[in-house]
């Protein structure tokens, strides 16, 4: 199993910046990739951004992009989510996910973003 905490989430107001964590442990042996995922109220969960842990290689929402950087630190298997210019429509509640080489996955309880216009 992997165990995923995250910190960071808040309230900032629309063109602020925030930055999330999340630290994994656990079987992070077996880890092929983490990410972030959010869901806004009466919405559906969508795809945020992704790091490879293999070759740090990135993949971004069209909505992020150019706002949004992911990183990680290797040492202490933690992830994080530098979110620039952030805008109300970026409120949501952010989930880190990480997926295994084998197929599974697993998600962290979840951090409230919210942006004020």
């Amino acid at each position: 199993q992997v165990q995923l905490v995250e910190s960071g989430g808040g309230l900032v107001q629309a063109g602020g910046s925030l930055r999330l964590s999340c630290a994994a442990s656990g079987r992070t042996f077996s880890m092929h990739a983490m990410g972030w995922f959010r869901q806004a109220p009466g919405k559906e969960r969508e795809f945020v951004a992704r790091i490879w842990w293999g070759n740090s290689g990135t993949s971004y929402a069209d909505s992020v992009k150019g706002r949004f950087t992911i990183s990680r630190e290797n040492a202490k298997d933690t992830v994080y989510l530098q979110m620039n210019s952030l805008k109300p429509e970026d409120t949501a509640v952010y989930y880190c996910n990480a997926f295994l080489y084998g197929g599974e996955e697993y998600w962290g309880q979840g951090t409230q973003v919210t942006v004020s216009s």
